[in-house]
């Protein structure tokens, strides 16, 4: 951090704002792996696609023609033409403390978004915690919805051990 603060640094400052567009399919398969390679081969194409990369050169380039107000509003018509979005942040893999005082739980959210659901998966010290913001009028149980996402990760869990492997 030191170094990035020095004068004439070369270090880049600022979030780095891109996104891809991943399609959503509800279905239910006989082996619950099917989804997860079907969403993985889908996410490792859109990853090679330069997709995220394209969307930020072009709010970085609508930010410097036309300036920031019309760049928010770009990017707030792409999120409310979305159904949901998720975050998947990798988390400190030790613990770590703000000002001498030691964090147990990372927990990272937004506030006034588009979308009914938003989902952040942030990992931990070896925990992964599941933050659910809802629009209360479109799901009305989010309770509910996070028992179906904690028995949905055990039945890809017991799947992954029975045929002991992923994907």
């Amino acid at each position: 951090m030191a170094d990035m603060m020095k004068k004439k640094s070369k270090a880049k400052w600022g979030n780095k704002f891109g996104f891809i567009c991943v399609p959503f399919s509800i279905a239910l398969e006989n082996d619950p792996l099917d989804y997860l390679r079907e969403a993985k081969a889908i996410v490792h194409r859109k990853k090679l696609s330069l997709q995220a990369f394209c969307t930020y050169l072009t709010n970085n380039f609508v930010v410097r023609l036309f300036g920031s107000k019309v760049s928010a509003c770009l990017a707030y018509r792409v999120f409310s033409h979305t159904t949901m979005s998720i975050s998947n942040v990798v988390g400190p893999v030790e613990e770590i403390s703000f000002f001498g005082h030691p964090i147990a739980f990372i927990a990272p959210t937004v506030f006034g978004h588009p979308q009914a659901l938003t989902i952040h998966f942030q990992s931990y010290v070896d925990k992964m915690s599941i933050v659910v913001a809802v629009d209360p009028n479109v799901i009305s149980d989010p309770h509910l919805l996070c028992d179906d996402f904690q028995e949905s990760l055990k039945l890809f869990k017991d799947a992954i051990v029975v045929n002991d492997s992923v994907c």
